[in-house]
């Protein structure tokens, strides 16, 4: 029967060669992507995404005098090289899909030199083929847009943390929960060392909501501390509340691991009256962070008595 391919279509496809079990692309090169190489280096992209980086630059944000008028926008590659430490022959060769595989102290070298993003930076590894580095740690900056979202959040207490449980930021009514935490040193906003170093009555220990809720910092604080091993932070915190409480080293020896879930809290506010909330935690994946909110049920006497505090507050 003949083929029902159009013509421009037959013929695209050799037969299965063998100990490949499938076909290959004619021109792909033993079913790899064009010019990719056996480690992983794909050449042409690495090219092309040098380029692109490179032209995206001014000289001044790199600390270089802008000099005459430029031919094309960016960098010069003479420029690159001298900012990345390496010579002008081997960064053309480079750009021209034709350099050798570049070691990984070379594209560390390379995404400093072009203020390349932590995104950016992981692709510069990948198409290389390298596994990206591990960032340097969890961030405490707190971008403008989360902000914004804190002071939008008018009627819903939250609050921004960092992986080792710093409160980073909050909004107005989540100072009737957390205190007033602009007379707090910045390195004393822990929610995990409040849990542990502050004098509670034994009963409090007893309640299994306030245990399970305990449980779940701690195992989402040692998911952090897989994740980030080099931390000041996490490592500082960690082994001060092992020397000063036993109750949180009972807790750490059992390795429990887990991200932080969303939970009902319930909670005797000392003004507001008995309090029903889910605590939602939105976690923001490029800084490790996250953001705890209070969510009440949709008309429940939560809802409103957030609502008679929203109206205090603005007055």
């Amino acid at each position: 029967m003949a083929s029902s391919l159009p013509p421009s279509a037959v013929g695209r496809e050799r037969p299965a060669e063998a100990g490949t079990g499938g076909t290959t692309l004619a021109g792909a090169g033993c079913g790899k992507l064009e010019g990719m190489t056996s480690s992983g280096l794909r050449r042409d992209e690495l090219a092309a995404f040098l380029r692109s980086r490179r032209a995206r630059l001014r000289p001044a944000e790199v600390g270089l005098p802008d000099g005459v008028r430029r031919r094309t926008p960016g960098l010069r590659r003479q420029e690159v090289a001298q900012l990345a430490g390496m010579s002008i022959d081997y960064y053309i060769r480079l750009e021209q899909g034709r350099g050798p595989h570049p070691s990984r102290q070379v594209l560390a070298a390379l995404a400093r030199a072009l203020l390349l993003t932590r995104d950016e930076r992981a692709y510069l590894f990948r198409i290389a083929g390298e596994s990206p580095p591990p960032s340097a740690g969890p961030s405490r900056e707190v971008t403008p847009g989360l902000r914004h979202l804190l002071d939008a959040m008018t009627e819903t207490p939250a609050y921004l943390v960092d992986a080792a449980y710093d409160i980073l930021a909050w909004n107005r009514l989540a100072a009737w929960f957390v205190g007033d935490l602009s007379a707090v040193p910045a390195d004393e906003r822990n929610m995990i060392r409040w849990m542990f170093r502050q004098p509670v009555p034994e009963a409090h220990w007893n309640d299994p909501e306030t245990l399970r809720f305990v449980r779940t910092s701690i195992a989402d604080l040692r998911a952090a501390y897989g994740r980030w091993p080099e931390d000041p932070a996490i490592a500082a915190l960690v082994t001060e509340l092992l020397g000063v409480s036993p109750r949180f080293a009972e807790l750490w020896a059992e390795h429990d691991v887990a991200e932080r879930r969303p939970v009902v809290k319930r909670v005797a506010h000392p003004e507001l009256g008995p309090l029903e909330f889910e605590c939602r935690v939105l976690h923001v994946p490029e800084t490790d962070q996250r953001l705890i909110v209070y969510v009440p049920e949709p008309g429940s006497a939560t809802q409103a008595a957030f609502h008679r505090l929203a109206e205090r507050v603005r007055s």
